[in-house]
């Protein structure tokens, strides 16, 4: 079936934003739109193979992808969503652009939107990067792929919907994120969800990651991730961010593994339907073993895959509230 825009229907009323810079931002009843359109496009396109190259909601449209940090999943995912809703991606490369000559990222991103850009994808270093775009960004969508340490919205997008695949309702769930939390972006997109949508999280690690301050956003803690197995529906398991530490906050890998992996002994402790989840990139024997990454409790495939469909929605969603011009 080729999908077309009078075939697939329009946005639900409730979506108005052609950004989407954090999961914070948005309300519950947002969050579901978005992971409604999501898993209708898992379940239409990308489960369909007949369907999955004949969608035509984006055409004629342009988008950017423009990524200052490195990137495989969240890069390829934007990409191919991009494709398979039939509008032309550009990918852009920050080390042979014209900021290695001083261009400002205002700048650049001002220059391409000149040259007919819908939509704008941004992965940056710093903080607040994709809101500083939005601001300086007329009439064009504009979508966090991740800014330093704050959100990643898709992610987070991609996460809560493979869980809600697999459970159902999130209402009442115990949701564990183990790992780098003082690091992570994907940690603050996930409690912000979780939250608005009735479960409960849980931060895990290192005192030296994990701070107490999490119990002021209603969050709780736990420096233990034996203690809380048994109580736990799904584990969120985060890579240790070597790059983005200055002081190594625990002696060794070696240590961090001993005390927060996930592996086969602490699974038998978990509850029998437990999830286990990881953004990716996975460190094998380091927060998770070769047999629960590739054992039946993970989803972490499931995760790739629900990646483009989340990407979809995002984009679908942001270039029709321009296209309509929602504000």
């Amino acid at each position: 079936m080729l999908y077309t825009k009078e075939n697939w229907g329009p946005v639900p009323s409730g979506w108005t934003r052609r950004r989407l810079l954090g999961l914070q931002e948005l309300s519950s009843e947002e969050l579901t739109i978005l992971l409604d359109l999501a898993d209708r496009f898992r379940k239409n396109v990308l489960d369909n193979p007949e369907n999955a190259r004949k969608i035509s909601l984006l055409n004629g449209k342009a988008i950017v992808n423009l990524f200052f940090e490195n990137s495989t999943r969240t890069r390829v995912s934007f990409g191919l969503a991009g494709r398979r809703l039939g509008a032309d991606v550009i990918e852009f490369s920050a080390a042979t652009s014209s900021l290695s000559k001083g261009e400002t990222l205002v700048d650049t991103a001002q220059n391409i939107l000149a040259m007919g850009v819908d939509a704008v994808v941004v992965r940056h270093g710093c903080p607040g990067a994709p809101r500083l775009l939005a601001q300086n960004l007329e009439n064009c969508a504009v979508v966090n792929a991740g800014d330093g340490a704050h959100e990643h919205p898709t992610q987070g997008l991609l996460d809560v919907l493979t869980m809600r695949q697999r459970l159902g309702s999130l209402e009442g769930k115990t949701v564990a994120i183990v790992g780098d939390i003082a690091h992570s972006r994907v940690a603050r997109s996930n409690v912000f969800a979780l939250q608005k949508l009735g479960a409960k999280p849980i931060v895990c690690g290192p005192s030296t990651l994990v701070s107490p301050h999490w119990a002021e956003l209603g969050v709780e803690y736990a420096y233990s991730l034996d203690e809380i197995l048994p109580r736990v529906d799904v584990f969120n398991l985060l890579r240790i961010q070597l790059e983005r530490q200055v002081v190594r906050p625990f002696p060794s890998l070696a240590e961090y593994a001993h005390l927060y992996a996930m592996n086969a002994e602490r699974l038998a402790r978990c509850k029998k339907d437990v999830l286990v989840l990881a953004p990716g990139p996975i460190n094998r024997g380091v927060e998770i073993t070769p047999e629960v990454a590739d054992g039946p409790h993970s989803a972490i495939l499931d995760q790739v895959t629900n990646g483009v469909a989340v990407r979809m929605a995002a984009l679908w969603a942001t270039l029709t509230a321009v296209a309509e011009r929602r504000f």
